[in-house]
């Protein structure tokens, strides 16, 4: 059931971020006669302060959380993944300095560092993906170091090292792969995280700029007509509670079926 409900969620999140926009035409049509118009019939979602479709600017803002949401994961599952493999599998100083830097990153809550490098970069994808970034690789590297701290001693990488097999070819070909499943479930639950701190920092102003549309942004630009027009918050914040609630439940299928540790 927590599968179903995911997997459905996830596909239409991924559905309307790639064909919506065919369907409910341009989010950025202002039509000053359907200002603050509620949801109707012809228009389920109703429209903005400035008759923009709502529906519209709704899916332009799932086109964009799936785009940082994907590429964030990515640079930080990748980088992370190197950096903890390398640490966990050479120990010594390596291991010392990058423990360290893990430590430096951790003593700052996450949102507020990203916060504070989105505002140093300044506003826009390409800042918000690295803003994000350098605050979501901890995780993969802390995860990674331990399973290549715990794999390292393992009898087939003893036998690789003793049949002259390069170090390359150790961490990439024996080690690597082993730790793909906690990597992804991690991933899945990173993708949650990653659609929240978007939408945190674009309805603090530092991510997506007007006009273009981000889920944060119109809880932001809804949260001023709650009184007399609450879809405009509603429907923004209902589309982040779905896409977030079935990637936690993607994760702890994932979590619960992926654990070698049961079998």
């Amino acid at each position: 059931m927590r599968l179903l409900i995911a997997v459905s969620f996830l596909l239409c999140w991924l559905l309307a971020a790639l064909f919506g926009s065919s369907f409910f035409g341009d989010a950025n049509h202002i039509n000053l006669e359907l200002i603050l118009k509620a949801p109707s019939l012809d228009a389920p979602l109703g429209y903005d302060e400035l008759g923009r479709s709502v529906a519209a600017r709704l899916i332009d803002g799932a086109r964009v959380a799936l785009l940082v949401s994907v590429i964030t994961v990515f640079v930080s599952a990748l980088f992370g993944s190197v950096v903890g493999l390398v640490s966990g599998y050479y120990g010594g100083w390596v291991d010392r300095i990058v423990s360290r830097i893990i430590d430096i990153v951790l003593a700052f809550p996450g949102i507020l560092l990203a916060i504070a490098l989105a505002a140093v970069l300044g506003p826009g994808i390409e800042n918000l993906v690295i803003a994000i970034s350098a605050v979501g690789w901890v995780g993969y590297a802390r995860l990674a170091r331990a399973q290549a701290m715990s794999l390292r001693s393992r009898d087939h990488v003893t036998a690789a090292i003793a049949l002259g097999s390069g170090e390359g070819v150790i961490l990439f070909r024996h080690v690597l792969p082993l730790m793909w499943i906690p990597l992804m479930v991690e991933a899945s639950f990173g993708l949650a995280s990653v659609i929240v701190a978007e939408a945190g920092l674009s309805f603090l102003g530092l991510g997506v700029q007007p006009p273009d549309a981000s889920w944060g942004s119109m809880i932001r630009e809804g949260s001023r007509f709650l009184l007399v027009s609450p879809h405009l918050a509603i429907f923004p914040g209902l589309a982040i509670m779905a896409v977030v609630l079935a990637a936690n439940l993607l994760g702890d299928w994932l979590r619960d079926r992926l654990d070698v540790k049961r079998f």
